[in-house]
């Protein structure tokens, strides 16, 4: 099976149900012209340009093609954040205009190593290549889960520079840093399937349609270097014989600089990721400081929605309980 693609022109709305034709072969052998398929509520039959089936892990896929304006708010480019990615912390964001966060990945590796658990348990003792429905609905439950966590954590970066006015984003990536990776045995089966990939082109398309800049730069050496106390920061391959760092990246995620302050590591390398392409933007750094890399809010994708649901609740529950108290009522 392949992907089957149709022009708009193929295409038919009908008591808002999209009609798919087959073709006359199909018809002349199997008595079937045509099938339906639910029109999406979000968007309008007059704007979709494409559809295409997409057959995955035995499940089909619909995918619409369609014309999206670009919004074109004026956001600050001045702001930046910079994001730097890694594993337990997925992604950890820090901008000039003094907040820091942390998305949690801790639940993206536990997923994963569920999938990698239960794929080794059915694959034992078979041959190489063996796949059945076990297999396919895991991997397809795999995929899903990963594909929601991408589309929350891009939403909640983008979302975080649309309300405070940050207008360019500075992702730190090294092509290919997972084809020759050295974390170990364990550390490797978690780190190497994490799509992290996918999350940055996710975000960089979200950038595109919210009008956003999207940067991406070379992430060497800003876990070494100390942001606070200014170290050199080379690129990668132009390291000097006798560099060393004045700061250590110590325990428990920690950095310690030359003035002995403790700070987050994963913040300290996400504000060298910054100061690589600061001088070319001129950027002011001075909001960047100790307190900003000392205390990010750590954001659970899951969880969050979860307690803010519960939250408005409760807000809304109160807020009726007062309306009925009320003597006017």
């Amino acid at each position: 099976m392949a992907t089957v693609s149709y022009p708009k022109q193929a295409l038919k709305l009908k008591d808002g149900q999209i009609r798919v034709p087959l073709g006359n072969t199909c018809k002349r052998w199997f008595g079937i012209d045509s099938f339906y398929i639910p029109m999406p509520a979000n968007l309008k039959f007059i704007d979709i340009k494409e559809l295409r089936i997409l057959p995955r892990n035995k499940c089909f896929y619909f995918e619409f093609v369609y014309k999206k304006d670009i919004d074109s708010d004026l956001l600050n480019q001045d702001n930046v954040l910079g994001i730097d990615p890694g594993l337990t912390n997925w992604l950890t964001c820090v901008s000039n205009v003094g907040i820091s966060f942390i998305l949690d990945g801790k639940q993206v590796k536990s997923m994963n190593r569920w999938y990698n658990k239960k794929v080794s348990t059915i694959k034992k003792d078979k041959l190489q290549g063996f796949w059945n429905k076990k297999l396919a609905a895991i991997t397809e439950k795999r995929n899903r889960q990963m594909r929601d966590g991408i589309n929350k954590a891009a939403k909640i970066v983008v979302n975080h520079c649309l309300e405070n006015n940050i207008g360019t984003i500075i992702f730190g990536w090294n092509k290919g840093n997972k084809n020759e990776i050295e974390l170990g045995k364990k550390n490797n089966s978690e780190f190497v399937p994490i799509p992290t990939a996918r999350l940055k082109d996710r975000i960089s398309q979200l950038c595109e349609q919210y009008g956003i800049k999207f940067i991406e730069t070379e992430e060497s050496y800003t876990s070494k270097t100390s942001f606070l106390d200014g170290d050199y920061l080379p690129s990668y391959g132009e390291k000097p014989n006798l560099w060393k760092p004045s700061g250590k990246r110590t325990k428990r995620g920690l950095y310690r600089t030359a003035s002995n302050f403790y700070i987050n590591a994963d913040a300290n390398a996400a504000a060298n990721i910054i100061r690589k392409v600061s001088r070319t933007l001129g950027l002011n750094l001075s909001r960047l400081c100790r307190d900003v890399l000392t205390r990010p809010t750590r954001i659970n994708l899951w969880v969050t929605a979860n307690k803010d649901k519960k939250c408005s609740d409760v807000v809304s529950t109160r807020h009726a309980t007062s309306l009925l108290e009320s003597p006017r009522l």
